[in-house]
């Protein structure tokens, strides 16, 4: 515990300059709009070659779940700049969402990147509230890379079951921590304070297979794994979907 704290002040040292605009009120709107989309753009390219496998796997059974019309009806949470648009079938009708409004002009490289889908909407919105969605309207609901940020895991669960239409299924492919015995653990302990201002909010530290157990979903498939990422206390990961 104390070679934590000792090591966490060493870092927030090291980072004076952000908490310094913390205090400030300065960092978050910055944040937001400039530093965070364009970290986010560099880190998810290194990302995205390391889980890209594995979302082509995670996505191969989405067409299972189109609706009783033929169409399937997909709605994203914290789409960013649209990295997963790539995987998802041809035809597929996608709506948007994200918290943060100051992704538009890497979604609408992507989306020009993507012409085999259909885009409905772009809204602003938090995870945790997707009123502007009716209940039971989309056949899918995809989130990656968003529940370790989010204020409320069970709340945005809640939403995606709620969007959902019954035989529905939600994707995930998230961070998690690391084995409490393990040096990873060690790290993103330590990493913890500073990481969390810096990147918008992301907790190195949650288990959320828990919260994805505890969710009520009628079937569920997990898999843990690894991605090495170089610097980078984010290499355990899960990945897989419920069912509604």
């Amino acid at each position: 515990g104390a070679s934590v704290l000792l090591l966490r002040a060493c870092l927030a040292l090291l980072a004076w300059p952000v908490y310094l605009l913390s205090f400030l009120g300065m960092w978050e709107p910055f944040c937001r709009k400039v530093f965070f989309p364009f970290i986010l753009e560099k880190i998810g390219a290194a990302h995205e070659k390391k889980a890209k496998k594995h979302k082509q796997e995670l996505f191969r059974n989405l067409p299972d779940f189109r609706g009783p019309s033929g169409e399937l009806r997909l709605l994203e949470i914290g789409t960013g700049g649209g990295t997963n648009f790539q995987f998802y079938p041809a035809g597929c009708k996608v709506t948007c969402t994200d918290i943060n409004p100051h992704f538009q002009e890497s979604l609408t490289k992507s989306m020009k990147k993507n012409q085999h889908l259909h885009y409905e909407q772009f809204l602003v919105a938090a995870g945790e509230d997707l009123r502007q969605v009716p209940s039971g309207s989309v056949d899918a609901v995809v989130c990656t890379l968003v529940l370790c940020s989010v204020h409320s895991v069970s709340s945005t669960l809640r939403e995606a079951l709620r969007v959902l239409r019954p035989g529905g299924a939600f994707y995930f492919l998230e961070h998690v921590a690391a084995e409490h015995s393990s040096w990873r653990y060690f790290w993103q302990q330590v990493c913890f304070p500073t990481w969390k201002l810096v990147f918008a909010g992301c907790c190195l530290t949650r288990e959320l297979w828990k919260n994805l157990e505890e969710a009520k979903f009628s079937e569920l498939k997990i898999q843990h794994i690894s991605l090495a990422m170089p610097w980078m206390p984010i290499e355990p990961h899960i990945v897989g979907y419920g069912v509604k």
